[in-house]
C-alpha cells in the first residue's frame, strides 16, 4: 500500500477550513498538522482529522516531517511562509490567492519556490468549479461556434454597511486593494481558462462602501489575444437571483455564432441555439464543501500530480501573469485608458 502524503495547513480561519475538511476526506492523504496563531481555532479545525496543533509555523515545519504544505492565511504572510517552508523541501506547497500582496512580492515568491526546486500551485479554485468545467468542455465541442465573448455580473450581496466582511473576513475592510486583488482575479483566472489569453484591459473602478479601505464595485473590459472581448461587472453590496449568493457569486453569459451559455446563480447551466429557446443543460455536481467542491477537485488535481506525474496548472509561474492582468486593470483605472498586457 502506499503511504498518505502527510498533510500540513497554515492557518485556521474562515476559508481554512474548507482546505481541512476536503484533505480529510480525499484518499492518499492524512491531514497531521494545523497550525494558527488562534490555538482555539487550530484546536477546532484539527478535531475532525486528529491533527496535531501548532501555533508557530516554524515549530510545524521543524517537527512534522510535511510533504504538502498547504498556505491557508493572509497574502502579506505568503512570501515569509513559503521562505520557510521550502527550506524543508516538501513535495509540494499549495499558497492561497491572493498570491502576495504585489506584483514583485509574487515574483520574490515563486523564484524562492523555484530556486529550492520546491513545486508551488496557487489554491485558485474558480476554474475548478463544476460550471466552468463544464462550460469548458461545451466550447471545446463547439457547440457555441466562434466565440463572441464572455460577460460576468459580480453580485454576492455581501458587502453593504459598516459591518460587512466582519463575520468571515475582517481583513478585507483593511485592503487597499479589494474587488479586483481579492475577488476579481478569480475571474481573470477564469476568463483566461474559458477564453484564452488577454490582451488589453480597461477598468473603472469605484468605492460605495465608506466602511472599507478599498474598491468594492467596477467594470473591466477585456479584449483577448483572438480579439473577442469580455465584460467583468462587480459589485459586491448588490446581489442577485440565487439561493445561496455566494454559490456562483453571480451569472454568466458565453455568447458564440452558434448559441449562448448562460450561468445562473445556484450553478444551473442554460444553453440557448441561435435563434432557438433556451433550455437547461443538464450535468452533475456535488452540492459539497465550497462552491461544487471546488477545493476537494483542486486538492485532487494536487494529489494526481504526486501520485501519478499529471501535469499541473496554476503554478506559481503561471500565475504571475494574472497578477500582472491585476495590475494593468489598476493602471487602466487610474490612468482612464486601455492598457495592453
Amino acid at each position: 500500500m502506499v503511504e498518505a502524503l502527510r498533510v500540513g495547513t497554515i492557518g485556521a480561519g474562515y476559508f481554512a477550513r474548507f482546505h481541512h475538511e476536503a484533505w480529510h476526506r480525499l484518499g492518499h492523504t492524512r491531514m497531521t498538522a494545523i497550525c494558527d496563531t488562534d490555538r482555539l481555532k487550530a484546536t477546532e479545525a484539527a478535531a475532525p482529522s486528529g491533527a496535531k496543533v501548532y501555533v508557530d509555523a516554524a515549530e510545524m515545519l521543524d517537527s512534522a516531517k510535511l510533504d504538502i504544505v498547504d498556505i491557508a492565511t493572509p497574502p502579506a504572510t505568503h512570501l515569509p511562509l513559503v521562505e520557510a517552508a521550502v527550506k524543508h523541501s516538501p513535495a509540494m506547497i499549495v499558497c492561497q490567492k491572493p498570491l502576495a500582496p504585489s506584483l514583485a512580492e509574487a515574483e520574490q515568491l515563486v523564484a524562492c519556490a523555484e530556486a529550492a526546486g520546491v513545486p508551488l500551485v496557487v489554491h485558485e479554485n474558480f476554474r475548478f468549479q463544476p460550471w466552468y468545467k463544464e462550460a469548458k468542455r461545451i466550447i471545446g465541442l463547439g457547440r457555441l461556434g466562434d466565440l463572441y465573448g464572455i460577460t460576468f455580473r459580480l453580485r454576492p450581496g455581501d458587502g453593504q454597511g459598516p459591518e460587512a466582511y466582519l463575520e468571515r473576513q475582517p481583513y478585507f475592510q483593511k485592503m487597499d486593494r479589494f474587488l479586483v486583488h481579492e475577488t476579481a482575479i478569480h475571474f481573470i483566472d477564469t476568463f483566461r481558462y474559458l477564453m484564452g489569453e488577454v490582451a488589453a484591459v480597461s477598468a473603472d473602478l469605484r468605492r460605495i462602501n465608506p466602511a472599507i479601505a478599498g474598491e468594492d464595485a467596477g467594470i473591466i473590459q477585456f479584449r483577448f489575444a483572438d480579439d473577442t472581448r469580455g465584460l467583468f461587472d462587480g459589485n459586491r453590496l448588490a446581489d442577485h437571483i440565487a439561493d445561496n449568493p455566494r454559490l456562483t457569486m453571480g451569472e454568466m453569459w458565453l455568447e458564440g455564432a452558434a448559441g449562448v451559455l448562460r450561468l445562473d446563480g445556484d450553478g444551473a447551466l442554460w444553453f440557448k441555439r441561435h435563434h432557438g429557446p433556451e433550455i437547461e443543460h443538464e450535468f452533475r455536481w456535488t452540492p459539497r464543501g465550497f462552491a461544487g467542491d471546488s477545493v476537494a477537485a483542486l486538492q485532487r488535481h494536487v494529489i494526481d500530480h504526486l501520485r501519478n506525474d499529471k501535469p499541473l496548472v496554476n503554478t506559481g509561474r503561471e500565475y504571475l501573469r494574472n497578477i500582472e492582468i491585476e495590475q494593468a486593470v489598476y493602471r487602466s483605472n487610474a490612468e482612464g485608458r486601455w492598457v495592453e498586457v
